[in-house]
């Protein structure tokens, strides 16, 4: 049986657009027919043309896409996914915009599998300390800011003035714990909060602010 060379496209949302990554594998040449194409993030290989493609795939055929990203956003995912392809279904593929990433057999004997599997493994490694790093300034950029003042999370709500003859009024089962909300105007989970307040002695005075 000949072997077949496969396509995939990929963008995150149903408002971008496929064509020049379709351009790019029909020019390579992957025969229209032969390409895949999903509109679905790359957060994981749950895809349906992604895992219809998977179950064409043969040992023997190649799979050709535009760039890295376009299998998947993380690369410790991806290197496992590859080598799914490449080592378990014994598939080569071939990634347009990164040539070293190409693992049929060169002309010379020498399979690019290793190669691109090296390469792989290093921008995994580029990817997981980009993410450290970017959790460490986010740490370091908020710890800076709360020893300028700055406070994070919704702002909390003040108790209007009626507050005081409201809680009463719930307390003496004259209100429901819904109308005393709507009462103050909030929500029944934020009336909830400030009641949880109250047990833990919060001052009732209309011009006392929340803890």
């Amino acid at each position: 049986m000949k072997n077949s060379i496969y396509g995939y496209a990929r963008v995150s949302s149903a408002d971008q657009n496929l064509d020049r990554q379709l351009d790019a594998l029909e020019r390579f040449p992957v025969q229209t027919n032969l390409i895949y194409a999903d509109k679905a993030s790359g957060k994981d290989f749950r895809r349906p043309q992604y895992q219809r493609l998977l179950r064409r795939l043969r040992e023997g055929d190649v799979l050709v896409i535009k760039s890295i990203d376009r299998l998947g956003r993380d690369y410790r995912e991806v290197l496992d996914e590859w080598r799914r392809i490449t080592m378990g279904k014994r598939v080569a593929i071939v990634v347009l915009d990164m040539p070293l990433l190409d693992t049929r057999e060169q002309p010379n004997g020498i399979t690019g599998t290793f190669i691109a599997d090296l390469v792989l493994q290093v921008l995994s490694y580029v990817a997981q300390v980009e993410r450290e790093n970017i959790k460490q300034r986010q740490a370091e950029g908020i710890a800076s800011a709360r020893l300028r003042g700055v406070r994070f999370g919704r702002p909390t709500l003040e108790r209007p003035d009626s507050y005081r003859d409201v809680i009463k009024s719930f307390e003496g089962g004259e209100v429901t714990r819904q109308e005393a909300a709507m009462l103050l105007n909030v929500s029944a989970s934020t009336f909830d909060r400030w009641r949880r307040a109250d047990a833990n002695g919060y001052d009732r005075s209309p011009s006392a602010r929340p803890l």
